[in-house]
């Protein structure tokens, strides 16, 4: 094989190399709690644990995969910074990273993303760069700068060091509840269950995985019902995490998301935001829409389970402006 056609093949990713992210990362980036959660338990049926991502000092689960990939860059393309196109958290975890290597960033997001996660980027040192109405844009305006000042783009989500990196949660998971029957988290890009569904289907095939997303704009639901890539038009979500484009030329995420989710669901606004107003009722956090939509389809029975599972719930990160938590809670406190 020559090496223009080594170029065109794409490594495959396995759980060892989630093993080794683990190693690479273990000095950045702490273990976060895995934690009972009575009420969903007793409302379900099974035993419900929350995996606590919303603790990392980023806000969210993204820094791990930031972390891994930042790592294995080459001293060149180090100096010469990086960049990345995100909804919000993957520019924040970029950004920290970054910061904690001693590199330039710049961040690309759409004028969809919340004040509150632009304000936390820029306050990490990293520039931003705001533009466009979707992540598609975001993400033009990230390879102008690959094309213009040579930078290193990080994607957020279909990139082996991305996958790797929040692949070490399904090891954490393990190791704290070896017994685990399912797990449940956000679905968007699909880096995040990727690296977990990659960890349980080898640990178990009987370990479910299932991803949620919001009623409208969840491109990657729409692109395993089309069963190809497919682009879809971004609305205003309190899930705003889960947007964005899944990438007509995704290699990675699409693939093995395909393989090993066992079940895609579109949950409501209404239940998203009833997710949030448990969560700070009966866990005292105060979450974001995508950390919560697991947490609603319990509650609203769009999930069901076996008496005595073993259901972990990622809840993905705390980015999320305090007006519009409270704004979007205060109608469902007496109900959760």
């Amino acid at each position: 094989m020559n090496d223009e056609m080594q170029a065109l093949v794409k490594p495959k990713i396995t759980v060892h190399d989630i093993w080794k992210a683990r190693k690479t990362i273990t000095p950045y980036v702490h273990k976060t709690p895995l934690v009972y959660a009575p009420s969903l338990s007793q409302k379900s049926g099974a035993k419900i644990y929350l995996k606590y991502e919303h603790l990392h000092l980023s806000g969210a689960f993204k820094l791990r995969g930031a972390i891994n990939a930042l790592c294995h860059l080459s001293e060149k393309q180090k100096a010469q910074g990086v960049t990345t196109f995100s909804t919000g958290n993957h520019g924040i975890a970029v950004a920290m990273a970054a910061q904690q290597l001693g590199m330039k960033a710049t961040i690309c997001v759409s004028n969809h993303v919340p004040k509150s996660k632009s304000d936390f980027i820029q306050s990490l040192g990293a520039e931003l760069k705001l533009t466009g109405a979707s992540q598609d844009d975001a993400e033009a305006a990230c390879y102008q700068l690959e094309r213009d000042k040579g930078m290193t783009i990080i994607p957020p989500f279909d990139h082996p060091e991305i996958i790797a990196g929040q692949g070490t949660i399904g090891l954490e998971i393990l190791e704290d509840l070896p017994d685990v029957s399912c797990v449940i988290a956000g679905l968007s890009g699909g880096g995040l269950l990727s690296g977990i569904s990659l960890v349980m289907k080898q640990t178990s095939p009987n370990i479910r995985t299932i991803g949620l997303s919001m009623e409208k704009g969840a491109a990657m639901y729409e692109s395993l019902h089309a069963n190809h890539p497919v682009t879809v038009n971004e609305s205003p979500t309190l899930a705003d995490s889960l947007l964005g484009g899944i990438g007509q030329e995704n290699h990675y995420t699409f693939p093995i998301i395909q393989k090993n989710l066992d079940e895609a669901l579109l949950i409501p606004e209404a239940t998203i935001a009833k997710g949030m107003a448990h969560l700070f009722a009966h866990q005292h956090i105060i979450v974001e829409g995508a950390a919560a939509i697991s947490t609603g389809a319990v509650l609203d029975h769009y999930l069901t389970f076996n008496p005595g599972d073993h259901v972990v719930l990622i809840i993905s990160g705390c980015n999320v402006d305090l007006n519009a938590h409270a704004s979007a809670i205060r109608p469902y406190l007496d109900q959760v």
